[in-house]
């Protein structure tokens, strides 16, 4: 069994929490937060600090914190020569202290506190200093992933850039359809399964041979109505940015 500590009270660190504790693979140590309330609710289930000199031995220690605390959490870990990751996606694995083993042990989906994920179809990405500490840290991606990659940093910096523009970017284009309606008394709801339809046609498609819309069709009559219609100069630069993007991709 594979004995972790977890450091850090954010969402990624609560969602590892939860499916290692439902792994008989995984023994959850101690868990950390400089914040003792945030885990308080969860010390009948697992050893609670907010001292990081009373941490226990564990295999791995995973340093599941904001990016720009990273290096000063690493830095402060009273111990040397244990194998120590984080779990960002854009952080160095040079940012964890020389003093122990360093990885990255990044799960690529987007965390929310309250909502289930299923870490079985999860991607975790992995990165090691030395290839001794790699069989261990890919053990505990097994153990709660069936999708393990090996990466360098290079490749993680550039997944996690794409990963803005999948996730994030698309969430904001939501934001702005949800606004759109709301301003007219339509229900979002109702473009739902339209939002389930396009994830789950580049399952099979490219994203180039997905592209449908007036973009591509260089529909110059609808793309006019639509900019006639939108009354926010910021949705307008929004569509406007994205229609050309598509008519240069497409060759329009």
């Amino acid at each position: 069994m594979i004995s972790v500590s977890i450091i850090g009270a954010g969402n990624v660190a609560n969602h590892l929490l939860k499916v290692f504790d439902k792994t008989e693979a995984v023994s959850v140590k101690q868990w950390y937060s400089r914040d003792i309330s945030k885990i308080s609710s969860f010390k009948n289930k697992v050893s609670i600090t907010d001292n990081l000199l009373e941490l226990k031995e564990a295999d791995i220690y995973i340093i599941a914190v904001s990016d720009d605390a990273i290096a000063t959490v690493s830095k402060a870990l009273p111990f040397e020569n244990r194998l120590v990751v984080h779990t960002s996606g854009s952080v160095s694995i040079y940012d964890l202290d020389k003093k122990n083993k360093r990885g990255v042990f990044y799960p690529l989906q987007t965390f929310s506190k309250d909502a289930k994920v299923d870490f079985k179809n999860i991607p975790i990405c992995i990165e090691t200093i030395g290839k001794k500490n790699y069989p261990l840290l890919k053990s505990l991606a097994e153990a709660i992933s069936n999708k393990v990659y090996k990466i360098n940093p290079d490749q993680r910096k550039t997944l996690h850039l794409a990963a803005v523009f999948v996730n994030n970017f698309t969430n904001q284009l939501y934001r702005v359809a949800h606004e759109i309606t709301e301003s007219e008394g339509v229900e979002f709801d109702i473009l739902k399964p339209l939002i389930l339809e396009t994830a789950k046609k580049v399952q099979n498609l490219s994203p180039y041979m997905a592209q449908t819309g007036p973009a591509k069709r260089n529909d110059k009559k609808t793309i006019k109505k639509h900019l006639k219609q939108l009354e926010n100069e910021h949705h307008k630069d929004i569509y406007n940015l994205l229609t050309n993007s598509i008519k240069k991709t497409h060759g329009r």
